[in-house]
């Protein structure tokens, strides 16, 4: 059968599929930015911290991924956990530089007056200093995200969810009749949930960001 005649037949289970790829994803984006924040806001007053936590979080996104599905197998064992962990760590470099970056980035000068009507330190920071280091931040969110759908499709290697499975079958039985389709149907929807994912962004950017921080 062509490649349209098997998404006929095969939809609704590339819907659940890409429904449970997109949940994963976002599930481990938002545990993802919440612990890098936090480590940005940690790290970023000291030259040192702030370096230690950039060179930790790149060094764990050189770990090649299926290396790394591999390695915590043993520990949390087959399916959900070691994607959910696997996603969650490799998406921290983007949003803790940025977090640092952005937060670093702030005019001292506005922190300074901040200080001067009494705002307490931790005031500060949420009213002033993350408000405007918020663009840096959704900048590294969506580089992460971006990455975390690609490779989330390894996740199918260690029983994960997702679309990898689509992509995984086809791969064990090349040479059959649909083994070009469960490809490029994995692939194809992998790069469709990226784009909807990229575009939901934009639209985040557009409500949360002052028209003068944009420009």
């Amino acid at each position: 059968m062509d490649f349209w005649e098997y998404l006929g037949t095969r939809h609704e289970q590339l819907l659940i599929d890409a429904y449970q790829h997109a949940s994963a994803v976002f599930q481990c984006m938002v545990v993802a930015t919440v612990i890098g924040v936090l480590i940005g806001v940690l790290t970023y007053r000291t030259e040192w911290a702030g370096n230690l936590a950039t060179t930790v979080t790149s060094t764990i996104l050189t770990v090649p991924s299926l290396a790394m599905i591999g390695l915590l197998i043993p520990v949390v064992g087959l399916g959900v956990a070691p994607t959910v962990v696997s996603l969650t760590l490799y998406g921290l470099l983007p949003v803790v530089r940025n977090a640092i970056v952005g937060l670093r980035g702030v005019d001292a000068t506005l922190v300074d007056a901040a200080k001067g009507i009494g705002m307490s330190r931790s005031a500060r920071l949420l009213r002033v200093e993350l408000p405007l280091a918020w663009p840096p931040i959704l900048t590294g969110i969506r580089v992460s995200t971006q990455m975390l759908m690609g490779i989330a499709a390894i996740a199918a290697y260690a029983s994960g969810p997702g679309l990898g499975n689509e992509i995984f079958r086809g791969i064990s039985s090349l040479g059959s009749s649909n083994a070009l389709n469960q490809v490029l149907a994995g692939t194809l929807g992998i790069i469709i949930l990226a784009l909807l994912f990229d575009a939901a962004y934009v639209l985040i950017g557009r409500l949360t960001i002052p028209r003068g921080i944009r420009v």
